[in-house]
């Protein structure tokens, strides 16, 4: 008999659809309240997901997803360098 792993789930901060984790992109906050995007998924700090996608990344700024996940204001200059990183990632 075989035996059905678990596919692990999150919700996208951005659209609020549950996917599969390797689907989406991880983002952090360290210790020192940084905010990074954590292509691994083994960094440490606290996670929030977003799916892959521009549109996911415009509703988490619009619908403060990220500020309410890291319970903290994220400034304008977080979301700005976490667009430019996003672009990186689609074009690969």
């Amino acid at each position: 008999m075989a035996v059905n792993k678990k596919i692990p789930q999150r919700q996208c901060i951005g659209c609020g659809e549950n996917k599969d984790k390797k689907s989406l992109i991880r983002v952090i906050k360290t210790a020192d309240n940084e905010i990074l995007l954590d292509e691994t998924g083994k960094k440490n700090g606290r996670g929030a997901y977003i799916c892959k996608a521009a549109e996911c990344l415009r509703k988490a700024v619009k619908n403060k997803g990220l500020d309410r996940s890291f319970k903290m204001q994220i400034p304008q200059s977080v979301y700005d360098e976490l667009q430019k990183e996003m672009e990186k990632l689609e074009t690969r």
